[in-house]
């Protein structure tokens, strides 16, 4: 395989179920690419964060604007600037704070990593305060409700959606997570110290001399403490995954903090910026940047890796260089304004997910505002490109998203198919894959959701694609029996009042709020159809309903195999009760049916007759015929309102069924089933096997020969 060794690329070896990363830095060679370089007419302030450069520059009509350039993970390529927020002065008069630097006034400016870049605004509509906002790509921003006193705002550190800021008077220290879609946890209040963030955790120093802890953002419970071994209270932290960077001042003590090893060795001092692996600091005498390599665990000799003089400000960290700690390289800017972006030469960690915020493993299309939407973020330790799939009970394919979000997948799934079709409802498995840019490594998730509220199944009178039956009893009372994944009945909603002779017909949804409707034929002959309730509540004949018309009483089988001449709607198919010719009714505009139109004749040799939706895998609804000798006869659906000649299923396959139902997915597996009841009451279960057949029967019930109808 091959993978990037921050901006060369290497072979490495390969291990079936691990990947193999190389240890030592690659010497450039001729044949490298060269790396990036920008043009600008000004830069004040930068920095560079999952592989995204965030700089302040003059617009081309002369204001300055924060912008924002993708770059490769092999830095030869940047991207075109992308504008972020306006850094000149508003209407109200607030402004973008600035700080002193060799440019005259920079905006101090620290990337997440993911997308966003932290300032500090100087308020116009409340004077003498200002605010820290997370500027989001368009124009969104997170922060600014708490309000400090102007000059003592400041952006301690910026991991993704994780935060630390001083400021206020007396000084207060705020670490938390911006909120995200189920994040809405408090900041941790703190005295000002050395603190850093990274996923999830606050990494800061206590009053013990060398100590460290890090307490999770979320719980607020230490998950790790980290005795580093430096000689003073700890003055500066900064850390990069494995690696915990301190300080004792700029001018004192410096060491890494290697959680894996649980020690700390010594580095350079001087003021630096973290990479992962890697230190960067200016040497302002020399006019040079020095990069120390410590990916193997112990410090080696710095080199020299870019010329930058000395200039007019002590400390340019993110005013004229920075460093993308998120398996990234070095930015800087020279003289002539010109901003280069330099590999370091040091292999990064592999991917590893710091931090993730995950959506409910539910959604119900008819919740809130009737707007759902599965919204989930992961954090990772470097820039990635990442593929979300949504698969259905079925274990079809039913939506893909796909992203390169920087450093973060943030997933937004609506719950609609690729074809922008309602799901339909039922569990769904999601899976998202992530692969770091770099090529160095793979991160794979997976859940599950259950989804309510969408596109019902086939013979679905609930609230899951699982298939149900509607059945009536000698006390008039019409039950919706709903289906459960396991293949059986459980739950129930009855409605009474119902004569006997009465003729349920299980429909399609022919509205737009996904509830199937439910037909019935009263004993005079009136054929209804009364509103879908989603499993809400049984019907009662004095529900709502619309009449269709009357003289049904004629036919003595009325089913819905469900779309059968593939305009999208369900029609029905009804048998004759003195002929025993079978006719096909199209279902129209307007909740009505189309002239009826006779396809089949003298089909009184069947007992029973059902509508079974798709059992051949070809996408057209069937019919099942159960003659009087016990033979299962398939009639496959041609798509047109018509039947292909008859396919004989099983040959004396039971001549003690009374009834037969094709009752929808009835066990979850994705393919239709049917269900049959004996005459001592015994209720089967019949799986589909999605080629036109079933399998052997299983018993799912007792007693229902006190039904006098199941539909």
């Amino acid at each position: 395989m091959t993978v990037f060794i921050r901006g060369r690329a290497a072979l490495v070896g390969a291990v079936a179920g691990a990947t193999v990363l190389a240890t030592a830095a690659v010497p450039a060679s001729a044949a490298d690419p060269a790396p990036a370089t920008v043009a600008t007419t000004g830069v004040y302030g930068l920095d560079f964060a999952g592989g995204r450069l965030v700089t302040t520059e003059l617009s081309a009509a002369g204001d300055r604007r924060v912008y924002e350039r993708r770059v490769s993970a092999d830095a030869t390529t940047v991207g075109a600037r992308e504008s972020r927020v306006f850094a000149g002065t508003y209407a109200n008069g607030a402004y973008v704070r600035t700080v002193p630097c060799d440019n005259g006034g920079c905006v101090e400016l620290l990337a997440s990593g993911h997308g966003d870049v932290g300032v500090v605004f100087v308020d116009g509509d409340d004077a003498g305060t200002e605010q820290v906002q997370f500027w989001a790509p368009g124009s969104s921003f997170h922060g600014g409700d708490v309000k400090y006193h102007v000059g003592t705002a400041k952006i301690v550190d910026l991991t993704g959606r994780a935060y630390i800021v001083n400021g206020g008077s007396p000084a207060k220290q705020r670490a938390g997570m911006y909120p995200s879609y189920t994040n809405t946890a408090d900041d941790i209040v703190r005295t000002p110290g050395a603190a850093s963030v990274w996923g999830t955790s606050l990494w800061a120093a206590t009053t013990a001399t060398g100590a460290l802890t890090a307490t999770d953002l979320e719980t607020k419970k230490v998950v790790e403490t980290a005795a580093t071994g430096a000689p003073c209270v700890i003055k500066e932290v900064r850390t990069v995954g494995r690696w915990v960077y301190w300080n004792c001042g700029t001018t004192g003590a410096a060491g890494v903090y290697d959680r894996t090893a649980k020690k700390s060795f010594t580095v350079p001092s001087g003021p630096a910026l973290v990479g992962d692996g890697y230190l960067v600091r200016h040497d302002r005498t020399a006019g040079k940047l020095l990069l120390t390599d410590f990916h193997t665990g112990k410090a080696v000799a710095p080199r020299a890796v870019a010329d930058l003089p000395a200039g007019k400000t002590a400390d340019q960290r993110r005013l004229t260089w920075a460093v993308d700690k998120f398996g990234g390289d070095i930015a800087y800017l020279d003289a002539a304004q010109t901003l280069h972006i330099v590999p370091s030469g040091v292999p990064a960690q592999p991917l590893a997910k710091i931090a993730s915020d995950i959506g409910d493993p539910y959604m119900d299309f008819k919740g809130v505002n009737g707007l759902p939407a599965w919204n989930s973020t992961w954090q990772f330790n470097k820039p990635v490109s990442w593929t979300y799939t949504v698969k259905d009970w079925t274990g079809r394919t039913v939506r893909t998203l796909k992203g390169d979000d920087g450093t973060e997948a943030d997933v937004n799934w609506d719950g609609l198919t690729d074809a922008g079709e309602y799901t339909g409802n039922g569990r769904h498995t999601w899976t998202l894959t992530a692969t770091a840019e770099d090529g160095t490594g793979k991160y794979t998730a997976t859940g599950t959701i259950a989804v309510t509220g969408g596109k019902p199944g086939f013979h679905d009178q609930g609230y899951y694609s699982n298939g149900d039956l509607v059945t009536l009893n000698s006390s008039g009372g019409l039950t919706i029996q709903f289906g459960q994944p396991g293949g059986v009945f459980d739950g129930k909603k009855s409605g009474s009042g119902w004569p006997a002779g009465t003729v349920a017909v299980p429909f399609y949804d022919t509205g737009s709020d996904r509830c199937s409707e439910l037909l019935v034929r009263m004993p005079g002959g009136e054929l209804r159809q009364y509103a879908g309730h989603c499993g809400r509540s049984g019907y009662t004949p004095g529900g709502s309903h619309t009449v269709i018309g009357g003289g049904w009483q004629q036919y003595d089988v009325l089913t819905s195999p469900g779309d059968l001449n593939g305009d999208g709607r369900a029609d029905l198919v009804a048998r004759q009760k003195s002929t025993g010719d079978i006719y096909f009714y199209a279902r129209v505009a307007g909740g009505k049916f189309a002239p009826k139109t006779r396809i089949n004749t003298d089909w009184r040799t069947y007992a029973q007759i059902t509508g079974v939706g798709d059992i051949t895998g070809d996408g057209i609804p069937d019919l099942l015929g159960h003659d009087r000798n016990g033979g299962l006869w398939r009639y496959n659906g041609l798509g047109n309102g018509r039947f292909a000649p008859r396919v004989k299923v099983f040959t004396d396959w039971g001549r003690s069924y009374d009834t037969m139902v094709g009752v929808g997915d009835l066990n979850g597996d994705g393919r239709n089933d049917i269900v049959v009841r004996d005459s001592a009451g015994k209720l089967f279960r019949n799986n589909g096997n999605g080629k036109g057949s079933f399998g052997a029967r299983t018993q799912i019930a007792t007693g229902w020969q006190t039904y006098k109808g199941i539909f």
